[in-house]
Parts: C-alpha cells; structure tokens; sequence
C-alpha cells in the first residue's frame, strides 16, 4: 500500500519552516527528514520514516508558494550563510552561486529540492500540485 506524504506549500516560508514542514509530513509533530539537502537524501534512501519497500509519494500542495519562498532571494540568503562558514577554498565557488542567485539567475533551493525528491525516490513518487 503506497504511503503518501503531503507537504503543505502554503506553510513553507524558507528554508528553515521547509525542514519542519516535510519532518512533519513524514514523521509527525517535531519530526525530522533532513536539515539540509544531503541529509534530505540520504533520508530517501529509507529508515528516516519513510516505508523501506520505497512506495511512498510526496505530494507538494500549493507548491507554486513553495517555489517563491524558496527562490532566488532565499537562495542567495542562505548562499551568503554558507559563505560565513565555508574553507576558503569552497568561497569562490559559493560567492559565484550567490552572484547568479542575486541576479535572479541559476537553481534555487526549491529547484534543488524538487530534484533531490524527484531523483532520490522511486519515478513518480513527487507529485506537484
């Protein structure tokens, strides 16, 4: 029987609201599916909640909302947290991300996040509504 988790877009406001909205959908109340993007995938990979046999389905209502919030303008802010924290030799690379993300340019978190779904499960298992 395929398990089908809904992430609500109208409750995702960045990056840090999407962590608690997508635990939630998956584990319940104070859950937990990931903090960051590697950690996202590797909790498709199972044990973190989600059936091991892989039939599950995320499905993304009000993503159109999601997308905006984590668009280019969140992209760049955790972009620029990331640079805070990053070995110096990691900073060109990242500050050329910020760049594109400032000009409105390049993937976005929600893109990032779409693709790591959409690769990291079974075809088929992220429906956007």
């Amino acid at each position: 029987m395929t398990v089908t988790y809904v992430i609500d877009g109208s409750r995702v406001t960045g990056l840090e609201r999407f962590w608690e909205v997508i635990g939630e959908a998956v584990n319940g109340p104070g859950g937990y599916f990931g903090r960051n993007l590697d950690a996202l995938a590797d909790c498709l990979g199972g044990g973190m909640g989600t059936p091991d046999d892989g039939d599950f389905v995320f499905e993304w209502r009000d993503h159109a909302l999601s997308a905006r919030a984590l668009g280019h303008e969140e992209t760049a802010r955790q972009l620029r947290r990331s640079l805070e924290r990053a070995h110096p030799t990691n900073r060109p690379a990242i500050q050329e991300r910020l760049d594109e993300a400032l000009a409105g340019r390049g993937p976005t978190l929600f893109d990032l996040i779409v693709e790591i779904l959409a690769q990291g499960a079974t075809p088929g298992t992220l429906r956007l509504s």
